[in-house]
């Protein structure tokens, strides 16, 4: 991992934080089309955004604001009993354009340098790995980022986040087989709200499941987000509030 570079920026919240008052991380990519725009809106006082820590293109880690401080960049966001998770949670964007400009995989450098960070913010804070979010798990109405392409999987072998532990190859013949009834239907938000993911105010109960899914699904079930509840979805469910 190259050195981190502090390039501070102005959109951050005051007091200082008291250090057991951080619980969550919480992951992005940034969006945008090019990567200096994306530095600059989180610097700029004007977008009233701002994160942690970006991960650039190369695997250089840019601090735009000291741990202790408040950024602005996980919005109107729940998790459990959780609300405006900002002055829980340490940010951390990723360097790609998102679904709306060509979304990609992330470098193998991004990944290596979030792994040595995550491991650094772990340690400081004592941070449980079931609080390693996607800005999608916490705000599933308005986000898909980190989104289907980041390697949850892959970061959960090595024991920083949490994953199901399910054969994923066993499991795919269940793939878009229907739900027998409005019984498991209803089991599986249950599990969802078990995981951390809330009801999303003022949308239809279809919706609000529809949201839920696709969240649930770009963070577990990545192969296939279409918002529709099948038995993978519902045995990956159960496996999770299981462990």
């Amino acid at each position: 991992m190259m050195d981190k570079i502090n390039d501070y920026s102005l959109n951050f919240g005051l007091p200082k934080r008291l250090k057991k008052r951080i619980k969550f991380i919480i992951i992005h990519y940034t969006g945008m089309k090019k990567e200096l725009d994306s530095i600059k809106k989180l610097q700029s006082p004007g977008s009233k955004v701002s994160s942690h820590y970006l991960i650039k293109k190369n695997g250089e880690i840019l601090i735009l604001v000291p741990d202790l401080y408040e950024a602005w960049h996980a919005g109107v966001s729940n998790w459990k009993n959780h609300k405006y998770l900002n002055k829980n949670s340490i940010g951390i964007e990723i360097t790609n354009p998102g679904h709306q400009y060509g979304y990609r995989n992330f470098s193998s450098k991004q990944i290596f340098s979030l792994k040595k960070l995550l491991v650094s913010l772990i340690r400081k804070f004592k941070i449980k790995k079931k609080y390693i979010l996607g800005h999608s798990d916490v705000s599933p109405d308005r986000k898909k980022d980190p989104g289907e392409k980041f390697p949850w999987a892959k970061l959960a072998k090595t024991g920083l986040v949490w994953f199901h532990n399910l054969d994923t190859k066993k499991i795919k013949k269940f793939r878009k087989v229907k739900l027998s009834s409005k019984f498991e239907e209803n089991i599986f938000l249950k599990n969802l709200y078990k995981i951390g993911y809330n009801k999303i105010d003022g949308l239809k109960l279809s919706k609000n499941s529809e949201y839920l899914t696709k969240a649930f699904q770009r963070r577990f079930r990545q192969d296939l987000v279409d918002g529709k509840i099948d038995q993978e979805c519902l045995i990956i469910s159960k496996n999770l509030v299981s462990h």
